[in-house]
């Protein structure tokens, strides 16, 4: 979808190169190519010209000095190519020369919509990047040798942020929802904040709170999301000291690296199965739960709701298709804020000596789109009943609202003591 284009843009019309990795190389070619050593060394001496200048990140007006012997490096890697096919390091050689070459055709594009920054990184480590804060002219010149094009997203609100910055200036169309709002029941938690400054034990309780009034008035299937892993931990362990009921749920927790295979385990949790009012999640219950039961004589089909605790713009807040009762309810805890960053901050700068507010095109608007698309797993079909809970105070100011989708209109603010009053009268409608 092309709200990711902006990010994509920026990332493919973008270039760096890490000074180790001359080191790395000329290590690997010593006694192959000594001209190339020697280029690879000069390159090496400019970019540790600039990371003598550079505590943490430094923008530059020209590197015009380290582009003279890229140029030169880059043509006797071409010719080392050319003359030896069979060479052993040719594989090393050559994914070197990609990146360079990618490098060199960034630079011949660099424009006033450029900043040209080095980062020293943590691990010590020096990086020299091209970096496009404004794809939109490169965009544009992509798109323009094509008759038309067409970019859709249901998620491209301010509309004009993504017009700016995706070089269109034509036309665009609000369609209208096929959905019927009735069915989604919206709420705005109006004592809660994911603010920097009010993160604290006292938060987090109140968090969980949330999340234990929402979830109890109706069993199935929950997406939470928040804003960073670190915030879903200190909430997740709120909740199983003070709330959770085994009996009565399960918890899965999207981890921080996770390859395919645990992806799709952690989605065929949410299957579905038919009952009288809703269908609920069948999976295997817990060893403790499944004896508890076997005790007592029940059914080993799990009749618990299930609550997946995921982070905001990850895996799980965009891409995923949960129809019916596959998902009843989205709580989004905080609004999406990316963290602060050398990028994220360069860009605000950027945009701020464009008379624009840089912190809109920084934080505030990439924020509100993860919060968009984790909103938009809940309604997939005309059929689908659901709730979204907004839990930070913040989604009451003008700023946030002027960003809300048409459908948003019509929202219940609540607090975390009256949020199972709220949500319960909701679901009375749908019983």
């Amino acid at each position: 979808e092309a709200h990711n284009l902006v990010d994509r843009g920026r990332e493919m019309y973008s270039a760096e190169l890490k000074k180790e990795d001359f080191l790395k190389l000329k290590k690997v070619v010593r006694g192959y190519d000594k001209k190339m050593g020697s280029l690879l060394e000069r390159c090496n001496r400019q970019l540790l010209n600039y990371k003598k200048e550079c505590e943490d990140y430094r923008t530059l007006e020209s590197v015009e000095a380290f582009i003279l012997p890229l140029n030169k490096l880059a043509a006797q890697m071409e010719r080392f190519l050319e003359d030896y096919d069979d060479s052993p390091v040719r594989k090393e050689v050559l994914e070197f020369y990609f990146e360079i070459s990618h490098f060199l055709l960034m630079y011949d594009k660099l424009n006033d919509k450029y900043v040209i920054y080095g980062e020293l990184r943590k691990d010590d480590s020096f990086v020299l990047k091209l970096f496009c804060v404004d794809p939109s002219g490169n965009l544009e010149e992509c798109m323009m040798r094509g008759r038309s094009s067409i970019l859709f997203s249901a998620t491209f609100l301010p509309i004009q942020y993504y017009k700016g910055l995706l070089g269109e200036e034509d036309y665009e169309v609000y369609a209208s929802s096929v959905f019927s709002p009735e069915k989604r029941g919206l709420f705005i938690g109006s004592d809660i904040t994911s603010k920097y400054t009010r993160r604290g034990p006292g938060e987090y309780f109140r968090a969980a709170s949330y999340i234990k009034e929402i979830t109890a008035q109706r069993q199935g299937n929950y997406l939470i999301f928040f804003p960073s892993h670190a915030f879903l931990r200190e909430v997740y362990d709120a909740y199983q000291q003070t709330f959770f009921d085994a009996e009565r749920e399960i918890c899965i927790l999207q981890e921080e690296y996770m390859g395919e295979k645990e992806r799709e385990e952690f989605l065929s949790r949410f299957s579905e199965v038919g009952t009288d009012n809703l269908r609920l999640t069948e999976m295997a219950p817990s060893k403790e739960v499944a004896e508890l039961r076997k005790n007592k004589g029940e059914e080993t089909a799990d009749r618990r709701s299930l609550l997946g605790f995921c982070v905001l713009g990850g895996i799980f807040s965009e891409g995923i298709d949960l129809k019916q009762d596959r998902l009843i309810g989205a709580i989004i805890v905080g609004t999406g804020l990316p963290q602060v960053c050398n990028e994220r901050e360069i860009i605000r700068q950027y945009f701020d000596k464009q008379t624009q507010n840089g912190f809109d095109y920084a934080y505030q608007y990439p924020g509100m789109n993860k919060v968009l698309q984790a909103a938009g797993r809940v309604i997939r079909t005309a059929e689908d009943i659901g709730i979204v809970a907004l839990l930070d105070e913040r989604f009451l100011q003008r700023s946030y609202q002027r960003m809300f989708p048409r459908e948003w209109e019509q929202y219940r603010v609540t607090t975390c003591n009256h949020a199972a009053f709220h949500v319960g009268e909701f679901w009375k409608r749908w019983t």
